[in-house]
This record gives C-alpha cells, structure tokens and sequence, in this order.
C-alpha cells in the first residue's frame, strides 16, 4: 500500500514538473522582500487553486500570508512555503525553491489523500528573513491541531536534520543634534560616534562570550553630509544563541554595549526589536528518518559534518513551529559550492539544473515522508 500511494504522489508531481519549475524561476525573477511579497503571495497558491485546494488569502489578516487546504482526513500535514527574498541579494537564499517544492509536495499528498487519510494545508509563511512571519501566524492561531509540518530549504549540500541558533532581531536607533562640523563641533551630539562606541563594545564583550554566541549586524543610516554632526544613526542588530534560554542571558549583555554609546556620546538609545524572537529547532525524529531513507532512495546523499553543511544552524522562525507541533526542515544541495547561502552567486545556482532537480526531489521527498507518517498507523503497515 505504502509503495502504491508513494508512485501515485510521484507521479502527480511529475505531471506538473514545467508547472513547478516556472513557479519557481517566476519568483525567482521577480523577488520581494519581507512583508512585501504581495506578488509571490497570489501566484504560489495559484497551482493549488486549480488543483482543487480551497486558498484562502490574507490569511489570519496578514496581507502576504495564505492557506491552502486540500482533503478531510483526520491526520493533517502541513508543508510551509516561503518566499520572501533578501534586501540587495535578491533569492540568494533559495526561498523560490522553497515555495515551488512545498506546492508540488501538497499536490503529491492531495493526489492519495483520501485513501491515506490526510487533510493536506499548505501555509504560505511571508517574512522569515528576519521579520518573524510564522510567529505572527502562530500568534494567530495558524499550525494549531497539525500532526506534522514540513520544508525543504536549499543550501550548498544534503543535511537532514535542522539545528538552527535562536535569533534574537532589533532596529538599534540613535538620537543626537546636528551642527556644522568645522565651524560649530561643539554644538553637536554625534549619533553616529554612538554605534562606533557600542561596536568596540561587542568586539570586546565577544571573549566573554560562549562559542556559539553570534553577535553581527550593519549600520543602515549615519548621517546624510559630512559637514553635519549626523543626528540620526540606526542599525539592525542580531543575536544568536544555542536555545532562547541562553539567548534570554545573552541579549541583555548585548544591549548595555548599545547603552554604553548612548551614555558615552550623550545621545538618546531606542531599541526596537523586529519581531519576536526564533527558538531553536526540534526536530521529529521519526519524520526526519523517514525523510533520510526517502531522500537516499532519490539519490541524494547526505554530507558530512563540516563547513560545508553549516546552513543547518542559520536561524529560522520554523523552528517556533517545532516547539508547538512535529516538524522536520531538512536541507537540500543544490551543488553551489563555493557559493554558499546569502552570496549573490548562490542566487545565481536557485534556477537551473541543479536547482531543478533539488526542487522536484524535495517535493517528493516530503511527500513520502508525509504518506509514512500516516500510512502505518491508519493502514497497519510496518
């Protein structure tokens, strides 16, 4: 049975391979950044809409956020679908493949739905770089009664099991008084003094710090002329930690750096944060070793531990999901190397070949595992 249902979701998402791959180059081609994917947003659901799955849009009130369910089966599987890109780099973090894999995955599912006994939900999930968006969701009710939530996220190479930092986001603003900066300097109050004393901070504090600890951000504004005391500096700021419990004794320490350029300079310290904070990943074991044995009967071969697999501790608001419902967020390599995530070559490699074939073997990969987590226990099968 088990075999059966497996060759009928591969062979649905066979049917729509083009379909999927141009779903992917589409947003590929036309990338948004967070909170303002409004055109990714209508087209991912589209397929699914044809494909007999109610799509509600705006969902839960979040204007770049969707629902698409499919079936009435009382296990219920979720496959997640990102598609914000990043500010200057574009899908330099594959998220194209991400929307298109997790669209053929539910169409795999929603083709043996009735007899495996799913309700197939595709959440589309806007703003995981950095702006939290599966925690507003969560806040709102999204994922609540899933027996089981599903991605695939492209990196350089095949890692199954997600151990992401949990990630802390702030808007860092200083506040001074501009003046002419030869004639009157005195007059001034320099806010962009204020994040160089609060960086010599960080760098100091970064002995103190464990390990693991990641401390970075960019200064967006420092002043607009170099003959004015610049009066406004702001930043983005993040920190990661091992689980949100060290990040909660981390972060403060982080922040009196801040503090300590307010004080300093003499300026005014706001501090904003983005959104709230990603946990750490908990993977569903049982899940992630169907995954494993389903990838590798697709002929993907998992790498080793070491630099090249290290895109499975960057931070994801999935791993908020983990912490309320089963999930797994394996990795999948799309041969970039040496091109690495967040590079505006390994944008380059998210279309293509490569990311062809990743594209199609993650959604099958989850379909399967989807029919494992269901097929034994409402079929009896081992």
């Amino acid at each position: 049975m088990t075999g059966t249902l497996k060759a009928a979701a591969r062979c649905e998402i066979d049917r729509h391979t083009d379909e999927l791959i141009g779903l992917s180059e589409r947003l590929h081609a036309d990338p948004e950044t967070a909170w303002e994917e409004h055109r990714a947003a209508a087209a991912v659901p589209e397929l699914l809409d044809r494909a007999g799955f109610q799509v509600t849009s705006s969902y839960l009130g979040l204007d770049t956020a969707f629902l698409a369910r499919f079936g009435s089966g009382p296990t219920r599987i979720a496959l997640c679908a990102e598609y914000d890109a990043l500010p200057g780099l574009g899908h330099a973090c594959g998220h194209n493949l991400i929307a298109a894999s997790s669209v053929g995955a539910a169409l795999g599912l929603a083709a043996v739905a009735d007899d495996a006994g799913l309700t197939v939900e595709v959440y589309g999930t806007p703003a995981e770089e950095g702006g939290g968006g599966k925690i507003e969701m969560l806040d709102r009710g999204a994922f609540t009664g899933v027996d089981l939530a599903m991605m695939v996220h492209p990196a350089p190479v095949d890692v199954a099991e997600a151990q992401p930092f949990a990630v802390s986001h702030s808007k860092i603003s200083y506040t001074g008084k501009s003046a002419h900066a030869a004639a009157y300097p005195e007059a001034g109050i320099n806010a962009a003094d204020a994040f160089t004393v609060a960086q010599v901070a960080i760098g100091l504090l970064r002995q103190q710090l464990p390990a693991s600890a990641r401390v970075h951000g960019v200064v967006t504004h420092a002043g607009s002329a170099p003959n004015a005391i610049p009066e406004l500096a702001t930043g983005r700021w993040y920190v990661r930690a091992e689980t949100l419990a060290e990040l909660a004794e981390l972060e403060p320490r982080v922040m009196r750096a801040f503090e300590a350029g307010a004080l300093a300079t003499g300026t005014s310290l706001e501090i904003e944060p983005e959104s709230k904070p990603y946990a750490e990943f908990r993977a569903d074991e049982t899940a992630l070793g169907h995954y494993r044995r389903n990838a590798v009967a697709l002929g993907r071969q998992f790498a080793p531990p070491g630099q090249a697999a290290r895109m499975n501790r960057a931070s994801t608001d999935m791993g908020n999901v983990s912490q309320v419902v089963p999930a797994i967020h394996p990795y999948i390599g799309i041969g970039s190397l040496p091109a690495t995530n967040h590079q505006h070559e390994f944008a380059a490699f998210c279309v293509g070949g490569e990311a062809q074939r990743a594209l199609l073997d993650g959604a099958v990969a989850l379909a399967w595992t989807g029919i494992d987590r269901v097929v034994p226990d409402q079929l009896g099968q081992t």
